[in-house]
């Protein structure tokens, strides 16, 4: 989500919601110390004034707690007060002392919010928001993307784990903050954003044009295929999230569903509370499901309980998808599957973040949120940056990481580069002979678009734009979806357990 793990940008911290034992991955509690530190200096200046004042021959004693740390940051306010040449905003300057601080902990996931963003960030957290649905965090001094958030602009633009977004409508965010990104990569639906992607595998960066809307509630979706095998896709852990799933596998049970495929794949995380509960759906009451770890070593079990809802627990065979954007909360419900309910995990290794956030809503309406703990597995690992090997890896084709190539720009004969050797790669995998995939818009890529522009009843010209790159890029998204390896594997492991 423009959004991000889970400043609406980042993986979604395993966020904690307003407190409550056990729950959330961004706990919700207010640090008044935080407004009480920096009043001081007011305080000082304040009481100076009226000893001032009352003269020399009155004495006032006031009890003021001493910081002796603070007294660089004092200092550096009076002079900017007294001196700058001109007038200032205390509340950007104090503002601006509280994102150093925070920032000064290099920790992508902790960061200040200005009201405002805390506003889109709190949006990100009940999934009702505007603009193109990605989740990013920062990264060796780079915006990177988690995952796009599925059905969403950015996921229809081609967006993929990994990517480094270097460039937002031509000026560099290179060294930002993931919460500065997010303001500049999110705006008002129907207005366009060009953000200009580095990707691992490509020769150099490319733009990628999106025009914003709003990005979809839903967060689970849920088929079944003529053998009554289910699938289930979960794409974020947000407030509504347990109850939309249990009324997904309840239809499905009513459906005949005999097993079923968990898809966590491109699912950057969300609420913890949320995570435990559908663990719970899988797991035994009283397994571990996650353990938190303080910083003085101490660690908080907690484990499956269905006793909060209606003790529903599917009762079919179980696989579960992960990939590289599995990220956070979703990676919680992935080891407590694997851990302690002995569910396979298909796919690819996961994003490996495997730290715990707190929110604390300050008066003014600004969020501190700040890392508080690390999350282990039910085993007591510590996926942080490792993130969690599937038990049988499965990779996509080449061409469903590639970029999608603009379907503005005019590829025909003589044309050369990375783009034409994805509209030949995504052409061969549709069964179109383009002979050697090397880049290279020859005759036998002029034939190709030919006969694929005559199957989708297109003007044939053999010009790749347009319509015709649009009517590809939809071709190939349906081919990945019909043949896709990892659901295959995972549905195959299903099927075996029936036997």
């Amino acid at each position: 989500m423009e959004q991000g793990p889970t400043n609406p940008n980042e993986p979604n911290d395993v966020e904690k919601k307003p407190e409550t034992p056990n729950k959330g991955f961004i706990r919700m509690k207010t640090f008044p110390f935080v407004l009480l530190l920096f009043g001081c200096v007011f305080v000082t200046a304040l009481v100076t004034a009226l000893v001032m004042s009352l003269g020399a021959d009155k004495q006032v004693k006031v009890a003021i707690p001493e910081r002796k740390e603070f007294t660089k940051l004092y200092n550096v306010y009076d002079e900017i007060q007294n001196k700058y040449f001109k007038d200032v905003n205390t509340n950007k300057l104090m503002e601006g002392a509280i994102t150093g601080m925070v920032d000064s902990l290099g920790d992508p996931y902790s960061s200040f919010m200005s009201k405002k963003e805390a506003e889109e960030f709190d949006d990100t957290i009940s999934s009702s928001f505007s603009g193109v649905g990605v989740e990013i965090q920062e990264k060796d001094g780079y915006i990177t993307v988690v995952s796009p958030i599925k059905n969403s602009p950015a996921a229809a633009a081609g967006l993929r784990p990994n990517d480094k977004i270097v460039e937002v409508d031509g000026k560099s965010i290179k060294g930002v903050s993931s919460t500065e990104a997010t303001t500049k990569i999110r705006g008002k639906k129907g207005t366009s954003v060009t953000l200009t992607i580095s990707r691992p595998g490509t020769d150099k960066p490319f733009d990628v044009k999106i025009v914003r809307d709003e990005i979809p509630i839903e967060t689970v979706y849920a088929t079944i295929n003529a053998d009554k095998i289910a699938t289930i896709q979960i794409t974020t852990f947000s407030e509504n999230t347990y109850s939309e799933l249990e009324k997904a596998l309840k239809d499905m049970d009513s459906k005949g569903m005999k097993g079923l495929v968990v898809d966590l794949r491109g699912n950057p995380g969300g609420l913890l509370d949320q995570a435990v509960d559908i663990a719970s759906l899988f797991l035994p009451d009283g397994k571990v499901v996650v353990q938190e770890e303080a910083k003085d070593g101490t660690k908080q079990v907690i484990k499956s309980d269905s006793s909060a809802h209606d003790g529903y627990k599917v009762k079919v065979p179980v696989t579960m998808l992960i990939d590289e954007g599995s990220a956070s909360a979703s990676e919680i419900l992935a080891a407590a599957a694997s851990q302690s309910g002995g569910i396979k995990l298909v796919g690819a290794k996961s994003f490996g973040k495997g730290t715990v956030q707190t929110a604390a809503p300050l008066s003014d309406g600004s969020l501190l949120k700040l890392t508080v703990a690390k999350w282990l597995t039910p085993n007591g690992d510590w996926i942080h940056e490792k993130g969690i090997k599937p038990d049988v890896a499965v990779a996509l084709p080449a061409y469903a990481t590639m970029a999608i190539p603009d379907a503005s720009k005019t590829y025909k004969e003589g044309s050369f580069g990375d783009d034409v050797k994805t509209i030949e790669s995504m052409l061969a995998a549709l069964n179109y002979k383009v002979g050697k995939v090397d880049g290279l818009y020859d005759a036998d890529t002029t034939a190709a678009v030919k006969q694929f522009q005559t199957a989708s009843k297109l003007k044939v010209d053999g010009i790749m734009t347009g319509d015709t790159t649009n009517a590809l890029i939809t071709a190939i998204q349906k081919h990945l979806k019909d043949t896709d390896p990892q659901q295959q594997k995972a549905v195959q492991l299903v099927k075996e357990q029936l036997k």
